[in-house]
């Protein structure tokens, strides 16, 4: 064999070893770390709307990837997880359109049809969108209350990567790896930040709750989301 068909079988060897990573999937490891797969690919499993409606109505799958149906529909409906958790590490990828706004609620609870009672991990255009001028309203901050330490720039168009970790009253955002905030729910700075922000006068509701559904957010703007995975602590 001469030296050149050996290098070629060697690197054949070697890339049928490796493992792709399959979008919407738990790979051996995370399997048995106990991560749950909050989307599969196919349908909205494991996933209705605050009032119980199917998403199927406002939102559609394709390709494994999930969005509204259309831009500015005249149906609203954020969907909620079947489930409420507490301690959690959650992960999503998303991808922006031109001027999009959406976001991710965790601690939801519709416990009051006249608030929105849940922290929101905002997903937002920066560049594009007039809501972002305020900088607790932008990329990856926890909406109208924190902004985030760290800008980590996002381009429309491409996937990113979600990361949000709650543990006890501490709360962490990351984005694309970095961490970007970090905040804890029992302390006077966010009692401050609460009480300054539009959900004052839902306190003390707002943000009192330790556990709840995760939420994706209708905001009558496409966005796309696939591997939504969360792991309860």
């Amino acid at each position: 064999m001469n030296s050149r068909i050996f290098s070629l079988s060697l690197a054949l060897i070697l890339l049928s070893g490796i493992s792709f990573a399959q979008d919407n999937a738990l790979s051996k490891k995370e399997k048995k770390d106990g991560w749950k797969l909050l989307f599969n690919g196919e349908n909205f499993e494991g996933w209705t709307s605050p009032k119980g409606d199917s998403p199927d109505s406002v939102w559609k799958i394709e390709d494994g990837v999930f969005s509204l149906q259309k831009k500015n529909n005249d149906k609203r409906m954020n969907i909620i997880t079947t489930d409420k958790y507490g301690d959690f590490e959650l992960v999503v990828d998303f991808k922006l359109t031109e001027a999009a706004n959406s976001g991710i609620k965790y601690f939801y609870n519709n416990h009051d049809q006249s608030v929105e009672l849940g922290l929101e991990y905002q997903i937002i255009d920066n560049d594009r969108h007039p809501d972002a001028k305020d900088e607790n309203r932008r990329l990856a901050a926890l909406y109208d209350m924190f902004e985030v330490s760290t800008v980590e720039k996002v381009n429309v168009g491409e996937w990113n990567h979600i990361r949000i970790v709650s543990k006890g009253s501490t709360v962490t955002h990351y984005l694309n790896g970095v961490e970007v905030l970090s905040f804890d729910r029992k302390s006077d700075a966010f009692e401050t930040a609460r009480a300054a922000s539009k959900y004052s006068k839902a306190k003390p509701l707002f943000g009192s709750f330790d556990t709840g559904h995760i939420l994706i957010q209708d905001h009558s703007d496409i966005v796309y989301f696939k591997n939504v995975k969360i792991k309860a602590n």
